[in-house]
């Protein structure tokens, strides 16, 4: 399907306002820089415009590697729905052909073989030498057609292989494009993809589906305190607790900074609740050492919040009720948890968090 759908006119005129933004910037005005401005005045690619419109809010201008990396992000990078579908097709298509050469040379097998036959049984009645010569030149060319597609068949077996190879290598950057690089967890974006399909199942499930955020305490002045590094440690430390915690269907994610989503497919609010308190006291028990001179910190502590997917509410409205609880919990004076309450009688994701319920032990 083509991208771009607008008129001559249009383009024309878009081209006129992309001029003026474009030789504003510090990047060269190639085909990538025109791009991503064309879209941008053309209104076509809301993502690219608001990270645009970031980038620039404060008067600074898109250099090179600021130019590419927004080409490849939002307009060149394929979505991974789509790098699946290329994959898998790709995979598809090199399997019916190599199919259909296999067919082939059975086929062609099968009439040498005939012809061979038929060849034999003619020499003993002595034929002609034209009608021999005729024959001869068959076999000939059905042992060529033969050689033909086995080298053929070799060829796309090696494609296949390389194919199979390349597909690796795309699901291995899929996968490293969803971790998160500092503690292992799946990153914001690997763990948006798990709650759609987690509240997609969940509509049609009689069982509950649960999520916790914990945001690490006092954060910044940890981080003021000890220093970057040391913050780093304690966000990996952490991380390394959810690890600990989660199973099965669970996803432990790092949502941004110090705060740490888990999602709990087929998990009650209680079941929610306990891990939440069982995270919550194991990292209120654990200690953290400087690596420069072993010197142990005061202790660190996270506040969390707890709530179960209602039917109807959307990701969003979910994730801001568990949200909303969290910050109860540190209004309240952190190092606990907090229970989002349910949404009856309240349009979903919409209530008051400041009636969760509050637990610490």
């Amino acid at each position: 399907m083509m991208r771009y759908k607008e008129t001559v006119n249009q383009s024309a005129e878009y081209l006129r306002l992309s001029l003026p933004l474009m030789s504003r910037q510090a990047a060269a005005l190639h085909p990538l820089s025109y791009a991503i401005w064309y879209e941008y005045v053309a209104g076509i690619n809301k993502p690219l415009k608001a990270a645009i419109d970031e980038l620039t809010s404060d008067g600074r201008v898109l250099d090179e590697a600021a130019t590419v990396e927004l080409y490849r992000k939002y307009i060149a990078e394929l979505d991974e729905q789509s790098a699946q579908r290329v994959s898998a097709g790709f995979q598809k298509v090199l399997a019916d052909i190599t199919q259909s050469a296999a067919h082939a040379g059975d086929h062609a097998d099968q009439f040498g073989n005939t012809l061979a036959q038929w060849s034999e049984s003619q020499g003993v009645a002595a034929p002609d030498y034209q009608a021999e010569k005729g024959i001869d030149k068959l076999l000939s060319g059905t042992r060529a057609m033969q050689g033909a597609i086995s080298t053929l068949k070799e060829r796309l077996d090696d494609s296949r292989s390389e194919i199979e190879r390349l597909r690796q290598e795309v699901d291995r950057a899929r996968e490293d494009a969803l971790v998160d690089g500092l503690t292992g967890l799946v990153n914001r974006k690997g763990f948006d993809l798990a709650l759609a399909a987690c509240l997609s199942a969940a509509e049609t499930s009689t069982q509950d589906t649960c999520a916790l955020i914990a945001d690490i305490d006092h954060f910044k002045q940890v981080n003021d305190t000890y220093g970057h590094l040391f913050g780093d440690k304690v966000i990996r430390a952490v991380a390394q607790i959810l690890k600990a915690n989660v199973k099965g269907q669970d996803t432990a994610a790092r949502y941004g900074g110090e705060e740490f989503v888990v999602l709990l497919p087929e998990t009650t609010l209680d079941g929610a609740r306990a891990l939440a308190e069982k995270i919550r006291l194991t990292i209120e028990a654990s200690r953290v050492r400087r690596a420069d001179n072993n010197q142990e910190i005061a202790r660190i502590t996270v506040s969390l919040g707890v709530a179960a997917y209602c039917a109807g509410e959307t990701a969003g409205e979910f994730i801001e009720r568990v949200d909303n609880a969290l910050y109860v919990s540190k209004n309240k004076g952190r190092n606990r948890v907090t229970l989002a309450p349910a949404v009856t009688g309240h349009r979903p994701g919409r209530q008051a968090a400041g009636s969760a319920q509050s637990a610490q032990s």
